[in-house]
């Protein structure tokens, strides 16, 4: 494998995924919407043939968002124990509009050390990695930890207007609650860690997909409680960015796909994964299939496909990872990390 120059010397420590035990199958999503609006015709197994999505997780009664990333956490702490310089709690979710969330996960885990939330969609987690790899690589801390708690399940709109009503709040059906942390620590070896990165937004399609509450647009608005997107809208919009950021960051760097062990990225439908390997030109079997199984579960998604190659031994010490974040807004990051 080929020898990279780092951006910065920021390792990952350890990875920590907590998913819950309870779930619910498309097939039972399908029929309590049926149940719930008896009066609209819902094609069955739409959900499941549009979105490749079978089973999603479901958080335990009364958890809220910072549980979840708290668990995660402790799961982390307890593969790398050490100090926590810094806390970034990174998610599309949290627990209250103030304060930072990342107080409330602190709190919890009986931290004392400073904490900032960091929010990007689903793009939290590697917009946080970008931010500690920064603050590391400036000697203002040597080890973060980035926490993830996503809850999406509290904004899926089980009763409906109309049918149009019913596409518009599709995206949610497929989403899943999940923690993640991930520790990022200072290290002297200029081959390991976080070698290279891109980030890209294309804003002018922030209103493809919103959840439109508890902001300034709509306060007290519950209609706004749900999600709201234009998944064909997004898929566009995606497809408009092509492939060329990615491509860049393999020609500065001088890399080919063989030189990667995995490659993971967002998923948030199955069968828009081998179109978007097709454009890329890397192969589908670079990749860890986790839409199907797990739901779309936002910024916990990539440390999920890091956790799941280390245990089936796809990648160990020294492997090259490419971790590709899609997220509402929309962006695109891209970062390059030695195991």
């Amino acid at each position: 494998m080929l020898a990279l120059v780092p951006t910065a010397s920021a390792r990952i420590a350890a990875i920590g995924i907590y998913l819950p035990e309870r779930t619910r199958t498309t097939r039972q999503t399908e029929r309590d919407l049926r149940s719930a609006n008896p009066r609209l015709k819902l094609a069955t197994g739409l959900i499941a043939r549009l979105t490749g999505v079978e089973t999603v997780h479901v958080r335990p009664e009364g958890w809220q968002t910072s549980d979840l990333a708290a668990e995660a956490s402790r799961r982390a702490l307890a593969e790398s124990p050490g100090p926590v310089d810094l806390l970034l709690f990174a998610s599309a979710s949290q627990d209250l509009i103030e304060p930072a969330t990342s107080h409330i996960v602190a709190a919890k885990l009986g931290l004392e050390c400073p904490v900032m939330d960091v929010k990007n969609a689903c793009n939290s987690v590697i917009n946080a990695m970008q931010v500690a790899e920064a603050l590391i690589a400036a000697g203002q801390y040597r080890r973060v930890l980035i926490a993830s708690g996503e809850q999406p399940s509290h904004g899926v709109r089980w009763e409906l207007r109309d049918h149009e009503q019913f596409i518009r709040s599709f995206p949610g059906y497929t989403m899943s609650d999940g923690g993640a942390a991930v520790i990022l620590e200072a290290t002297d070896d200029p081959a390991t860690g976080i070698l290279s990165s891109s980030f890209v937004a294309v804003s002018r399609h922030w209103d493809i997909g919103t959840l439109p509450t508890g902001g300034s647009m709509n306060p007290r608005d519950m209609d706004s409680a749900y999600f709201d997107m234009d998944g064909q809208g997004l898929q566009r919009a995606f497809l408009e960015l092509g492939p060329q950021p990615v491509l860049d960051l393999l020609e500065r760097n001088s890399l080919t796909w063989d030189d990667f062990d995995l490659v993971a990225i967002h998923q948030v439908a199955l069968p828009y994964l081998p179109p978007i390997f097709d454009r890329l030109g890397v192969a589908g079997d670079k990749s860890v299939i986790t839409i199907a199984d797990h739901g779309n579960l936002a910024s916990v998604t990539l440390p999920l496909q890091l956790e799941l190659a280390r245990e089936r031994g796809l990648v160990g010490p020294g492997s090259l990872v490419l971790l590709i974040g899609l997220a509402g807004g929309i962006s695109l990051g891209l970062m390059v990390v030695r195991l």
